[in-house]
């Protein structure tokens, strides 16, 4: 069964989610990428282009390339470099924008560190994919611009935003839908991301320092005891907003994530430490989130929180995944394959391509909900797919 489910995946990343970014968003007018495709491949052009989808895109096809080393990958990659490098960079203070229109004009000028981390990850794998020495150079100075400026030297960790000269004030959020915040898990997860990805390609002493200090503070500060579930957002000194809600999709990607960053930092206390979290976290999704029919629910509470969404359902095939190979419990190596049905039946489009983002409890696409967008990226499910090929393989 393992190398059967390997196949099928890698038939899947292969010939439907990868052909369908290199073949339908490239935006052949204004350069990058569209800002939006509705389901049916409509373009909405007046949707924002943010660096949080063009650092996924830039990721996802360095990777593509290092594995099937398929010219249209690099030059997928590339098209998501040099747009970066010619309307997202800032050449006065350094980092990316939060968004520019479909024009390449800054919208959003905040130098949020969600955004600015996933570019990190985009960056790293570029120059490992191209050897483009300039790419490792942008995620050195992103780097050391978030030491300089967002880093908490007291507390640790990362402030969520700073303003376009990173020192101004400016709306942290990642969403109006959330509470403002000093520091959010979703920021820290990527930062943590965005380190473990930058060691691949940089041997820096304090680069060491924060993937640890971040490892850390998910176990001491994130990850709730009492309730085996991540605490969303906090205050300088860890403090937190106790909001009665989790995030089930969040609980199953750093179930996994944080295993991938103590691996990565070879300490085997620490990693000790990380997979008994992985475990519980993993088992309480398991446990309160995952439906009879292999539905994972996204989150707790909401109005949306019983929705079927493409990038929980990747995180938990990866997630529930990872717990089997951590425990041996079978129930968890059951429960990816279980939500790779769901996927292979309700998620992927076998007309237009792709994955749908967003369905309705009854399995129906949203008609309102893009395919591409600000968020809808290939990053989570060609991550993914990615890993489980690896995993099974």
């Amino acid at each position: 069964m393992p190398n059967r489910l390997a196949e099928r995946i890698e038939q899947e990343l292969k010939n439907n989610i990868l052909p369908f970014w290199v073949e339908q968003t490239p935006d052949l007018i204004n350069g990058g990428f569209y800002g939006s495709l509705s389901n049916d491949l409509k373009v909405n052009n007046d949707s924002p282009r943010s660096a949080v989808l063009y650092g996924r895109i830039l990721w996802t096809f360095s990777l593509a390339y290092k594995e099937y080393n398929h010219s249209e990958y690099l030059e997928t990659a590339r098209r998501a470099y040099k747009y970066i490098k010619a309307h997202f960079w800032d050449a006065q203070h350094g980092g990316v924008y939060w968004s520019v229109n479909a024009e390449g004009k800054p919208l959003d000028t905040r130098k949020h560190t969600y955004a600015n981390s996933f570019c990190i990850y985009g960056l790293a794998k570029y120059y490992q994919a191209s050897g483009e020495v300039e790419a490792l150079g942008l995620a050195k100075q992103i780097f050391e611009l978030l030491e300089a400026h967002s880093h908490d030297h007291i507390h640790g960790g990362y402030v969520e935003s700073r303003g376009s000269d990173w020192v101004s004030s400016t709306d942290p959020r990642l969403s109006d839908l959330e509470p403002i915040c000093d520091k959010s898990m979703n920021t820290l997860l990527h930062a943590m991301e965005a380190c473990t990805n930058l060691l691949h390609v940089w041997d820096e002493p304090r680069l060491w320092t924060r993937l640890r200090e971040l490892i850390v503070i998910f176990l001491d500060h994130v990850i709730d005891p009492m309730t085996n579930h991540q605490r969303l957002f906090f205050n300088k000194d860890w403090s937190w907003n106790k909001i009665e809600a989790f995030s089930y999709g969040h609980d199953i990607e750093t179930s996994w994530l944080i295993v991938e960053a103590a691996e990565m930092l070879g300490d085997q206390a620490l990693l000790k430490r990380a997979k008994e979290q992985a475990i519980n976290l993993a088992q309480a999704v398991y446990s309160e989130a995952l439906l009879p029919d292999g539905v994972l629910l996204q989150e707790s509470a909401g109005h949306r929180a019983h929705d079927i969404v493409w990038w929980v359902h990747a995180e938990g095939l990866v997630g529930f995944y990872n717990a089997y190979q951590i425990s041996g419990d079978e129930k968890f190596r059951i429960a990816a394959e279980r939500i790779w049905e769901v996927i292979d039946q309700k998620i992927i489009d076998r007309q237009h391509g792709d994955w749908f983002k967003n369905l309705d409890p009854q399995g129906i696409p949203y008609p309102d909900q893009p395919k591409m967008g600000p968020w809808e990226c290939p990053y989570h499910h060609s991550r993914a797919c990615f890993e489980m090929i690896r995993r099974l393989s």
